[in-house]
């Protein structure tokens, strides 16, 4: 199985930024100009990147296209991008500005009805699906929703499983007290989902520090791993990451 280095770009009020455990009160500031960051990681050989609006998560209405449209222009990278998909209409624009694959976070937790029929529409290959997820008192991995302020009544489990039995592909599964945080990504969360459902394409995402992290997603069945802090910070080299 292939392995994907993602290197990510979160953008807001048009500069890259990066969230504490995605309070938007914990902004870190990095750059104004996203398309110049995609070109560095283009150049450093990375073949995708992960691209997130952070203004339409908060508000709705995806608004990176114009920026889509730069870096299918100026580089060779595919793009797995989201942020306030809503609607089908949503991911049909995406994709219509240049998109490899839309990226649908808190609605597929509140409404998997409508996105399990946009995978049936628009193709696995063309939806990754991102759920963030805590552990609590129980054991039970929950799934915060409304900017992590409520939990949904399913679990994490259950909607996996309604997912993978959809014909979901790609997953994005974010340990949200690692998110930011520069603590390792959730490698046991990682191994229980690859055991409960091998056909998904999983994606580490939160806590990624350098590359032996990057090694111990891959290690756990991973197919890819998301890199954002450690990224930005230069505590993790992207060459290195992409050779492992």
């Amino acid at each position: 199985m292939s392995f994907i280095v993602y290197p990510a770009i979160d953008v807001r009020e048009g500069r890259v930024v990066r969230l504490r455990q995605g309070d938007f009160a914990e902004e870190t500031r990095y750059g104004e100009d996203p398309l110049a960051f995609a070109q560095r990681y283009a150049d450093a050989g990375a073949a995708w990147l992960h691209l997130v609006d952070l203004d339409a998560a908060k508000a709705g209405g995806y608004t990176l296209q114009p920026l889509l449209r730069g870096i299918a222009a100026t580089t060779s990278l595919q793009v797995q991008t989201g942020g306030g998909v809503r609607t089908r209409d949503d991911v049909a624009a995406i994709l219509d500005a240049g998109a490899s694959r839309v990226v649908i976070g808190s609605l597929a937790v509140r409404d998997s009805a409508s996105v399990l029929a946009w995978l049936g529409e628009f193709g696995s290959e063309r939806i990754t699906v991102a759920l963030d997820t805590r552990r609590d008192a129980d054991g039970i991995w929950r799934l915060p929703v409304h900017g992590w302020t409520e939990t949904a009544a399913e679990t994490l489990d259950d909607l996996l499983r309604r997912y993978a039995d959809g014909g979901l592909r790609h997953l994005l599964c974010t340990d949200i007290d690692r998110d930011g945080m520069l603590t390792g990504p959730n490698i046991a969360l990682y191994r229980e989902i690859r055991a409960a459902h091998p056909g998904l394409q999983l994606q580490a995402s939160g806590g990624v520090r350098d590359v032996a992290d990057v090694v111990a997603a891959r290690g756990a069945g991973c197919a890819g791993a998301v890199l954002g802090k450690a990224l930005l910070e230069g505590r993790l080299s992207l060459p290195g990451a992409l050779q492992c």
